[in-house]
């Protein structure tokens, strides 16, 4: 298993910056890493996400399913190739000095992953991009 993770604290307060992330139909005017998104934030559903692929800069769409969502706590998405790779996608958030601590993760299993280190390095500078554009977007909200 290989996690990534990337820490950013955010100046405004856990539920803002939940419904800045949970805003899927606006993530095209701010996110770096998820440039389309649909869906209901539910647990069991499935979203839509259109992302930069790390490697190829192409887009790929994956439909991951909700596996939590908290409001102001976790948002959490799991999507798998079955055997070959699966992914659990994390945003925990709490509250830090009037604001907003943001962990984002991933953890990653399966055949391809020790195949995957350059790929996996460079998602995790994307993980870095999207929180400094979720903090610049909260922030401003």
């Amino acid at each position: 298993m290989k996690i990534m993770s990337a820490t950013i604290e955010i100046g405004a307060p856990p539920l803002a910056v939940w419904a800045v992330l949970t805003d899927l139909s606006r993530y095209p005017e701010w996110n770096p890493l998820f440039r389309e998104a649909s869906g209901e934030i539910t647990a069991g559903k499935r979203i839509r996400l259109r992302s930069v692929h790390p490697a190829s800069g192409r887009l790929m769409t994956v439909k991951p399913r909700i596996a939590a969502a908290e409001p102001g706590l976790e948002l959490r998405w799991a999507s798998s190739m079955p055997g070959i790779i699966s992914g659990e996608h994390t945003f925990a958030l709490s509250p830090a000095d009037g604001g907003t601590r943001l962990v984002q993760s991933e953890s990653f299993r399966g055949l391809l992953v020790p195949f995957s280190a350059k790929t996996l390095a460079r998602a995790e500078a994307s993980f870095q991009a999207l929180n400094e554009a979720l903090k610049k977007r909260a922030e401003a909200s």
